[in-house]
């Protein structure tokens, strides 16, 4: 009988001869659950067209929205497509729109081609536009979640926000 270097003495539990304590099983995850993405033309009929497909996904996989959450989603979707209509459509005439939920977050994020990494800056009064930034990050914060930007591995860049799901209380 080979003993491999084992020796003939007893062993200790949990010892390479044991078989292995089973790794639990992550949860399933909810019928809401995944990562869903698409991608658009960099011109002003995508503004409603990306609003539209974005509400009509979260209602499609009933994701437990309040309208106020919703309508706050809708609204950024809304802000960072039209800064790549507005701002990087030279540089990135298409744009990626994904949506991501788990079981207690939603995050929308936009994604161009274009390098330049916008700040949110203080529009004059008199101005017009100037404010997109500015208020997705207000509807973020008064929904208790984050938004941030990021630089993609191909020179581009990434604008994201995360809020809060208040889940459905199951009677």
């Amino acid at each position: 009988m080979e003993n491999h270097g084992r020796g003939s003495g007893p062993r200790p539990e949990g010892g390479r001869d044991d078989p292995p304590d089973p790794v639990p099983a992550p949860p399933d995850p909810l019928p809401y659950e995944g990562v869903w993405r698409f991608t658009a033309s960099a011109v002003d009929a995508s503004v409603p067209q990306a609003r539209h497909a974005v509400r009509d996904l979260l209602f499609r996989q009933g994701v437990p929205l309040s309208d106020e959450v919703l309508q706050g989603l809708l609204l950024i979707v809304s802000e960072l497509v039209t800064n790549v209509v507005r701002h990087a459509v030279l540089l990135s005439p298409t744009l990626a729109v994904e949506v991501a939920v788990g079981a207690e977050w939603v995050r929308v994020s936009v994604e161009d081609n274009h390098p330049y990494r916008p700040t949110a800056l203080v529009a004059d009064h008199d101005e017009t536009g100037g404010r997109g930034l500015l208020l997705v990050r207000e509807v973020t914060r008064e929904a208790g979640g984050v938004c941030d930007v990021e630089h993609t591995a191909s020179g581009g860049k990434v604008i994201w926000a995360a809020l809060p799901l208040k889940p459905a209380q199951v009677p």
